[in-house]
């Protein structure tokens, strides 16, 4: 009977076709990242009743099915938790949702006025709803690193502060919902770049400027309302099938003002006079007049343009005659040849002033670098002045806000540049200590030939005016320059406690070990000066130099981060060389020697390493496998009992386990080989924030006893 049965099915093969063998169904396990963000998830959200089969550890959410799950395979492609009245916040370790294609947790009541949590998943994401919850804060950063991102809604949440350029490299993008939040701000430059975007909803916020930024994209449905918008609305805008603007303070009219430089006002009023002039002629003409041109009003016209061509050709002469007696003066001229030759002689003494007030300088090149208020008056004379000299930089520098010092007060400061008062030399040049005559101690940078191969006080002033701009708690700011005798320094603030760098590694008996809490105070504070730098300013500004050296510490062991800003005038070659085995460059810099916003993030784990362990970015008296502090302790940041092991001795034990986890946490996320897997600052300073927060609510638990045991415990400082 059995080789019956098998004759009649070979007999069906054979006649129906191929046989393939029967599929044999597994049920495989959900990948293990992808159950250990859920996991993470789960806690993050105070472990809520309400979704069924979730758990705090282990699972297989793909054959458990749990609730608002999607898998494809081992694979989790979708979180849906809608309307849940969920509270808590996202995961931190989200990212690492590899296969993640949406993620909504839309009307519930996350955030609680923090932040959204950094590391969202960006790889595959494509829909991402968060609206409707209790978000604070900014837009996150990490959305620009969301390159298959079609639809972001962000409404109904606490969210404010300017909506940074983070779109420029979401080409996918057809939907935006950021309205009933309080943001401010102009509108970025990068919404430019989102060549598919169909529905952009902006309503009920606090943004300002104008809406050209919008013109040009593919809009269907367009809602601006509520804000506090101004100029004109761009015709092409007019042309969307949906569109709404009320609410705004929009300037009349049927179209914007003629741009700058185009038509001048006594061509206009000729315009104005030639209706009147067409009807004079109507009326010769309606009066018997000759209707066409006689042969003596074409004499006339000829003589008129012989007249008026013999006086152009004299002026002509003249000022080559004078472009050859003053030079610097011809191009200054030329564009307001309307003014009275005595008024331009009038202007030319402002300039001669400008070489009394600036006594110190002593070239006339350096005399223009600091343009007085009175030339101000008059820019567009002197934009054009400046064009025609080789000092092109300057013009576009703005004013600085700075002491100027001379060469002899800086000599007289530090003992003419003694050795005894040489505090330290980087990359840019020996720094000073200089104490002046009123008691006031500055640092005096006297920055090298690296940093200015040119020697230029170009691009010195260049230099001053963009560092003057950087104004944060955790910077160190600019308090002085000098460019007297081709010397370039520049001057600032003096910080007793020293570096970072001296603190963890070359204490003696007179210093106290750092605790744990001005560790994570420094860590914080240094986190917020980082994401100032690439996320606030415009455009972002690269560190590249970010090390422990460069972290100095006030007297209350704030951190003030130096050298920032001066990174734009050194090549990345030079930065590469000088890195070489100091621990702290990325491996992407090692192998293409360019550096990023995500090389400096890994720079800063790397500082976090210093103060979790102690120990150097890399020391050679160490055994080989200990040298990388890097190689050495990412393989146990995950091990609670190696991390224990791993801490500052000098810690001497006195630091809470759960925030040395979660600082570890951290610190595995910026030191990854991958820099496209390292969190933007903004989402770093708000995991240390977080990490402030527990801490704080933890000590506001403990008792008296547990307290006392702690003497240096001090998170209340973060809040």
């Amino acid at each position: 009977m059995a080789r019956a049965a098998w004759a009649a099915w070979l007999l069906v093969v054979l006649c129906c076709g191929a046989w393939t063998p029967p599929r044999i169904l597994v049920s495989a396990a959900t990948d293990a990242n992808d159950v250990t963000a859920l996991n993470t998830l789960f806690t993050s959200l105070n472990s809520p009743g309400q979704l069924q089969g979730w758990k705090a550890s282990g699972g297989d959410p793909c054959s458990e099915s749990w609730q608002g799950i999607t898998c494809s395979g081992s694979s989790v492609t979708a979180i849906k938790l809608p309307g849940l009245g969920l509270s808590g916040n996202l995961a931190y370790n989200m990212n690492t949702m590899d296969s993640l294609v949406e993620l909504d947790m839309s009307q519930n009541s996350l955030g609680g006025g923090q932040q959204i949590q950094y590391n969202l998943p960006n790889k595959k994401l494509e829909r991402l709803n968060l609206a409707g919850n209790q978000f604070s804060g900014a837009v996150p950063y990490s959305i620009s690193t969301m390159p298959k991102l079609q639809y972001l809604n962000l409404n109904h949440n606490q969210l404010s502060g300017d909506i940074t350029d983070i779109f420029s490299n979401l080409p996918s993008l057809t939907t935006v919902d950021l309205s009933s939040n309080s943001l401010t701000g102009n509108l970025p430059q990068s919404f430019t770049s989102l060549s598919s975007l169909k529905t952009l909803y902006l309503q009920n916020n606090q943004l300002t400027g104008s809406i050209n930024v919008l013109a040009n994209l593919p809009l269907d449905d367009l809602n601006v309302a509520n804000n506090r918008f101004t100029g004109w609305i761009p015709n092409e805008l007019k042309k969307i099938n949906s569109l709404q603007t009320d609410g705004n303070s929009w300037s009349t009219g049927s179209a914007p003002p003629p741009p700058p430089f185009t038509a001048p006002p006594h061509s206009r009023s000729n315009r104005r006079k030639s209706p009147g002039q067409h009807s004079n002629g109507n009326n010769n003409s309606s009066s018997g007049g000759s209707s066409g041109i006689g042969a003596g009003a074409i004499a006339g016209i000829i003589v008129s343009v012989l007249v008026i061509g013999a006086v152009v050709a004299f002026f002509l002469i003249k000022r080559k005659q004078r472009k050859g007696a003053i030079p610097e003066h011809y191009e200054q001229r030329q564009p307001f040849n309307s003014f009275p030759s005595n008024e331009v002689k009038e202007m030319k003494p402002i300039q001669e002033a400008t070489t009394v007030e600036v006594e110190s300088l002593p070239s006339p090149a350096a005399v223009s670098l600091k343009p007085p208020p009175k030339i101000e008056r008059n820019q567009s004379f002197d934009d054009d002045d400046i064009a025609s000299k080789p000092v092109v930089k300057k013009s576009n520098a703005a004013p600085v806000k700075a002491t100027v010092y001379s060469v002899a007060d800086l000599q007289m400061a530090t003992d003419s540049f003694n050795m005894d008062n040489l505090i330290g030399e980087g990359t840019f040049g020996r720094v000073y200590r200089a104490q002046f005559s009123d008691a006031k101690v500055l640092a005096v940078k006297k920055l090298n030939s690296t940093v200015l191969p040119s020697q230029s006080s170009d691009d010195f002033y260049e230099l001053v005016s963009n560092i003057s701009k950087l104004h944060h708690p955790n910077l160190s700011e600019l308090v002085g320059y000098c460019m007297e005798h081709g010397q370039h320094l520049l001057v600032f603030d003096f910080y007793r406690n020293g570096s970072l760098h001296d603190m963890l590694h070359l204490s003696d008996e007179y210093n106290k070990p750092l605790s744990w809490n001005s560790r994570v105070k420094i860590a914080l504070g240094s986190a917020r000066a980082l994401e100032h730098l690439h996320e606030i300013c415009s455009p972002s500004i690269i560190h590249k130099n970010f090390k422990s050296s460069n972290i100095l510490l006030d007297t209350e062991l704030n951190p003030h981060i130096s050298d920032a800003g001066l990174s734009s005038f050194v090549p990345d070659a030079e930065f590469q060389a000088s890195d070489q085995g100091s621990g702290y460059g990325a491996p992407e810099v090692d192998m293409t020697g360019q550096y990023t916003l995500k090389s400096d993030v890994y720079s800063f784990g790397v500082v976090m390493l210093e103060l979790l362990t102690g120990r150097k970015p890399f020391d050679s008296s160490r055994p080989r496998s200990e040298q990388s502090l890097v190689r050495w302790a990412t393989p146990q940041l995950h091990d609670i009992d190696a991390l224990d092991r791993m801490v500052d001795p000098a810690l001497k034990g006195l630091y809470p386990a759960k925030s040395l986890s979660r600082f570890a946490d951290v610190v595995a996320l910026c030191v990854q080989p991958e820099p496209e897997f390292r969190p933007p600052m903004s989402e770093v300073v708000q995991a240390l924030v977080r990490l402030v927060q527990r801490a704080n609510m933890t000590r506001r638990m403990l008792d008296g006893e547990e307290a006392s045991r702690r003497p240096d415990d001090q998170d209340h400082e973060f809040v």
